[in-house]
């Protein structure tokens, strides 16, 4: 199963956008399952369910930190060169999406899609949320980099 079914598997299964993505990196993320989950959790909804940026990206950024970071507060080089990274994806998954706003991309104004409580996941919030794709994308953005760049 490549990253993308990983990622929409885990979506379906109930993980927010974010720890989905994140999730279907794991193994590249070197951390545990519960680990991820937790690091994860509150990014889903566009962070907190806030509609900010797509949990998806959330996620994506992530794995970027984790594969292309840097750790020194005073490397500017490294600093750009993750920053460089992470623009080109976020580019890449505008391109094929429009924006990487939560809000914008599943299309609400509607000021309950803010609440905290989350959605019920049922075959009605499937039909009318796109997200499970934007997961699949951020996956397969994320996917054909790493195995470009030989970070697998």
């Amino acid at each position: 199963m490549n990253k993308r079914e990983l990622g929409i598997n885990y979506f379906k299964q109930g993980y927010n956008c974010a720890q989905s993505v994140a999730l279907a990196f794991k193994d590249e993320l070197g951390l545990d399952e519960n680990t991820v989950l937790m690091l994860s959790s509150a990014f889903g909804g566009g962070f907190g369910r806030m509609r900010e940026v797509c949990g998806a990206i959330s996620g994506m950024t992530m794995v970027v930190g984790a594969k292309c970071g840097y750790v020194s507060p005073t490397d500017n080089v490294a600093k750009m060169n993750t920053y460089a990274v992470e623009q080109e994806l976020a580019k890449q998954f505008i391109a094929k999406n429009g924006s990487i706003i939560c809000a914008q991309i599943i299309k609400t104004d509607d000021a309950t899609s803010t609440s905290p409580t989350p959605s019920e996941r049922t075959s009605e919030y499937y039909k009318k949320r796109p997200c499970a794709e934007y997961v699949g994308d951020a996956c397969e953005i994320l996917e054909n980099y790493l195995t470009e760049k030989g970070l697998t």
